[in-house]
């Protein structure tokens, strides 16, 4: 009996998968397309007077150029320098949120926001919620506000709704405006060079427009469950028997202090200056992006009450969490130097864009939002999938004709709205554990909102498309 047991925890061991570490995919992925090198025909589009490619002039060099793994290596120094001014800005946009982070205001001011809102009816609390938990993820959104869904579960039982509400309140506000804020592509942007936070004021309106709809959806929801618990998403009204709130998570009075005020005005406000900046001197963007970082993080750990060394140790944390995706994004760019110095990524281009060189640019747009939503699905985190896509989305984009920040944009909601269904993002799967809510359940509940979500933002890029948006 127990050498069946353990049979069977072997087996289990045997087919579960789990995705690589990012370092080993990059790698992988720069020895898969050396060694593609050897087997793809290299090849190229012709170029107009202006350098620009002409997607419909492809033709074959007739020899491989390979590019060997030993090559490939000796690429690496100039990936990493050559995405040196990304780099730099990326760990020094992470210091600085770190900083912001640790004075501990943000989490005062969500404290103080959700006690002010906990009195009041289901139709004033949830709207009020979902509009501070979309915002909260849009300009400040990581898997850590998975912290607030046993805030969301304190809510719905108060307000006697099911734990789907707790996470609808929560982490799917959330990840809504965290897939749609204006300031979430800057890595994306830097990498496909777009100027940073460039179309901020679209994607502003973007962002209130998805989470309006969002907001529907939840508030439908609860409509239908007020008046018929049975309709519940888990299948049945057995949630209310559990409707007693923990007496371990409590909804605490937070104090708004001139402190914590201070820091958020000054935590959102440096992106309007930053996008201020760049409509007016946009050769400087990056230099001046860098000193308002410094200078914002220095504030706020000034005006919190931090010492030097607290402060310092703090910066040098949240610059340390970003070193990684620093050194990430240096290996897309060898990704993309070995696909150049072999001649292939044109072939690769020209085989991925013939089927939508018939479609008016609009539908292509579409194509490849809907592509990037899928591979989302897998690869959730945002870094990986710009490390990975980016080296090819650029020339697809270039070759059917799309602007660049059109690519952006396609990026940005494939890499949004799926993740709500993700299996392997922990934010969402720990949200359903935290909240008691079977992820079959969750799935069924959110899977509609997302196909509605998905059609709606190819709506919108589709006229972005149209109307030639360039963001700028």
């Amino acid at each position: 009996m127990q050498s069946t047991k353990v049979s069977a925890v072997q087996e289990k061991k045997k087919f579960s998968f789990k995705m690589p570490h990012l370092l080993w995919i990059m790698l992988g992925l720069i020895l898969i397309m050396s060694l593609l090198t050897y087997v793809i025909p290299a090849g190229a589009f012709a170029k107009d007077d202006k350098g620009t490619l002409i997607g419909t002039a492809f033709s074959y060099i007739g020899h491989q150029t390979p590019v060997t793994p030993w090559r490939a290596a000796m690429l690496m120094l100039e990936g990493l320098t050559g995405s040196g001014l990304i780099i730099f800005v990326v760990m020094v946009s992470g210091a600085s949120i770190g900083v912001i982070l640790d004075t501990g205001a943000v989490d005062d001011f969500l404290n103080w926001a959700v006690f002010k809102l906990s009195t009041k009816g289901t139709n004033i609390l949830i709207p009020m919620m979902f509009v501070l938990m979309t915002y909260l993820g849009a300009f400040g959104g990581s898997d850590a506000l998975i912290a607030v869904v046993p805030i969301g579960v304190v809510f719905a039982k108060k307000l006697k709704l099911d734990p789907i509400v707790a996470i609808g309140v929560t982490t799917f506000a959330t990840l809504i405006g965290f897939g749609t804020g204006p300031t979430k592509q800057m890595i994306t942007q830097a990498m496909m060079g777009v100027p940073v936070y460039s179309g901020f004021g679209v994607r502003f309106i973007s962002m209130n427009f998805f989470m309006l709809v969002g907001l529907f959806m939840l508030m439908r929801y609860v409509s239908k469950i007020r008046k018929d618990a049975a309709k519940s998403a888990l299948g049945s009204s057995d949630w209310q028997k559990d409707l007693v709130v923990d007496g371990s998570v409590e909804i605490k009075e937070g104090k708004l202090t001139w402190q914590t005020l201070l820091i958020m005005l000054i935590f959102f406000g440096q992106y309007i200056v930053i996008v201020w900046f760049s409509f007016i001197n946009a050769a400087d963007a990056y230099k001046f992006m860098i000193a308002i970082y410094i200078i914002a993080a220095i504030l706020c750990g000034v005006i919190s009450g931090m010492s030097g060394d607290e402060l310092g140790n703090s910066f040098a944390k949240g610059l340390a969490t970003m070193a990684f995706v620093g050194f990430v994004i240096g290996m897309a760019r060898v990704v993309s130097l070995v696909m150049t110095e072999g001649q292939i990524i044109h072939t690769i281009v020209y085989t991925l864009t013939r089927p939508l060189m018939n479609l008016n640019k609009g539908l292509s747009a579409i194509g490849m939002t809907a592509v990037i939503s899928v591979i989302n699905v897998l690869i959730p985190s945002a870094t990986s999938k710009a490390a990975i896509l980016v080296p090819i989305i650029q020339p697809v984009a270039q070759a059917l004709n799309l602007t660049p920040q059109i690519a952006v944009q396609a990026f940005q909601y494939g890499d949004g709205f799926t993740n709500l269904v993700s299996p392997a993002l922990g934010w969402t799967i720990g949200s359903c554990a935290m909240a008691k809510v079977p992820f079959d359940k969750w799935f069924k509940w959110v899977f509609p909102k997302v196909v509605i979500l998905s059609v709606m933002s190819y709506i919108w890029i589709y006229v972005l498309n149209q109307m030639g948006w360039t963001g700028m």
